[in-house]
């Protein structure tokens, strides 16, 4: 008898269970916003270079707490801001996507374009027609951003903020609330008509404080005792750049507010722009209500002093290194922020980067690594043997993103075949000793080019926006304008091993080293909030991430 009663109860006791089981998963369950953060021209290796100097609640909160992918890669070239960006949010590459570059040269007209200029749109905040009329109507793909937007019947509320037009444009899609960028003639964010036609309050009030002002009003001094900063070179290296009025690239940077006040672009390279941009995203959090309800919202930042600093003074400066130590602290202040105004736990975030960065040439010299300038005079070379060959003058129309474009105009009123003269050129390219392939973009399949440099071209050519010929250099061979600082572009490690790293509502702890690509970015992102993949996707969701 006892045994049966007790076989009852715990029938009765299973069947409360599944029922309570069932009743627990009748509602579909998000997280209250999601948090993209793109770090501009961050290499992985930036995680571990200064770990031992981070704050506990910045980057070693997202390593520790949440899940990090120790093996993404880039998987196209060229690697350059406009790509990386919409790669991330689209899950897709050029090829698809449409953004060619951050800019392309019109294989029609042979004018440049710009990849979110639209003179159809007007500025909002600034009377700057060039920094204001910008849109993502060059995008042909989806983001993850805009399936958010499809998903929740437009409920969900996306915002892009960045000091760069374009890494606040392209991630934030077709269909967001707003996009924000920083206008180097007013120092105030501002936005397009595509958006709205006057800029909503909180931005405006945000632009009152004239933070940018204060930010620079003391200059630029390390963090920390400058001799601590041992993981980078010393200060006043040959191949760092000048910053302002500055006569030499040395801390401190005294005259930092005086420079800004001549020229407010100064700010974006110091990390002052950073901390601007995590301000601009508190705020639009307080004053879109991000967050503030079950339906999820989406922020999408992009922070790109990084990419500035880098670019003016080279990875191993103490420059780019107290930037990244000064980011540790502003990304601990607004996880904080979120906690306190979102909830812990209630948010996703996901860091990662558009691309990395090389080495300097002066430096890897200093070290005996193999090194140089790739191309010095190959465009004017070539145009001479062009000439020589075809008897017709500046056949070329330009060299953009390591792709060269022909005059398609000039090549028809000389009856000249298309294919004859990139086959020609091709040939004539690969004797530079700084090329290591030279590829006519209709013939890469059958190239005997090893992967993944092949898949990585084949990737990036975008058939009606890219060049004829892809130029593949070889490694540490950084184009001549990069004389000091650095720059990125290529397939090598330094500018295509990217940082990942999620945490929050939703996500594992722990990290891997399998193998992944930037376009896995979107659709783990869908598969967690359970919405449909960008239209042009080719990644897989990192399932290994995403809690059960």
């Amino acid at each position: 008898m006892l045994r049966n009663i007790s076989f009852v109860a715990l029938t009765f006791v299973s069947v409360i269970t599944i029922n309570a089981q069932k009743n627990k998963n009748t509602q579909l369950e998000r997280p209250k916003l999601v948090v993209g953060l793109v770090v501009d021209q961050m290499r992985w290796d930036y995680l571990y270079r200064y770990y031992n100097k981070f704050g506990n609640d910045g980057f070693k909160r997202l390593l520790n707490t949440g899940y990090s992918l120790n093996n993404v890669h880039i998987n196209y070239v060229p690697t350059v801001t406009a790509l990386g960006h919409t790669s991330i949010y689209t899950g897709s590459v050029p090829a698809i996507h449409g953004i060619a570059g951050n800019d392309w040269t019109d294989k029609e007209t042979g004018k440049n374009v710009y990849c979110t200029t639209d003179e159809n749109v007007q500025p909002v905040g600034t009377t700057n027609k060039k920094v204001g009329s910008h849109s993502p109507k060059n995008l042909w793909s989806t983001t993850v951003t805009d399936e958010l937007r499809l998903a929740t019947n437009f409920q969900g509320k996306v915002i892009g903020v960045s000091l760069k037009d374009r890494a606040s444009i392209l991630p934030a899609g077709h269909t967001p609330n707003g996009a924000f960028w920083f206008d180097d003639s007013t120092g105030n964010f501002i936005t397009s008509t595509w958006y709205m036609n006057d800029l909503p309050q909180w931005v405006k009030n945000f632009n009152s404080q004239n933070l940018p002002d204060k930010l620079v009003a003391n200059g630029w001094n390390t963090l920390l005792p400058i001799n601590q900063y041992t993981e980078s070179s010393p200060d006043n290296s040959s191949w760092e750049g000048l910053l302002g009025s500055a006569k030499t690239p040395t801390f401190p940077y005294n005259n930092l507010a005086a420079d800004y006040n001549s020229r407010k672009d100064n700010i974006r390279y110091t990390p002052f722009g950073n901390t601007l941009t995590l301000k601009l995203a508190e705020a639009s959090v307080e004053g879109e209500k991000l967050g503030g309800d079950n339906i999820t919202d989406f922020l999408a930042v992009n922070l790109a002093s990084t990419d500035y600093a880098g670019h003016k003074f080279g990875p191993n400066s103490i420059e780019v290194e107290d930037v990244y130590l000064r980011l540790d602290k502003d990304l601990a202040e607004f996880f904080n922020y979120l906690d306190s105004k979102v909830g812990k736990g209630q948010y996703t975030v996901f860091l990662s980067a558009d691309h990395g960065g090389a080495h300097s040439v002066g430096f890897l010299k200093e070290h005996k690594i193999t090194t140089g300038f790739f191309g010095e005079g190959m465009e004017q070379a070539i145009g001479q043997k062009l000439k020589e060959k075809f008897g017709v003058d500046k056949l070329i129309n330009g060299v953009d993103n390591y792709q060269v474009y022909f005059d398609r105009k000039l090549l028809k009123e000389h009856n000249l075949d298309l294919e004859d003269v990139v086959e020609f050129t091709a040939r004539e390219l690969e004797k530079d000793p700084t090329v290591l392939y030279a590829v006519p973009v209709t013939k890469v399949q059958e190239a005997t080019i090893p992967e993944p440099i092949k898949q990585r071209i084949i990737n990036g050519i975008n058939r009606q926006r890219s060049g004829d010929i892809q130029l593949i250099s070889h490694d540490s061979m950084l184009p001549p304008y990069a004389k000091t600082g650095t720059t990125h572009s290529v397939w090598n490690s330094y500018d295509s091993h990217v940082p990942l790293l999620f945490m929050g509502w939703g996500i594992n702890q722990g990290e891997s080293n399998k193998p992944y690509n930037m376009t896995d970015i979107a659709p783990t992102v869908s598969a967690l909030l359970k919405i449909q993949f960008p239209s042009g996707s080719i990644g897989n969701p990192i399932d290994e991430a995403i809690a059960k």
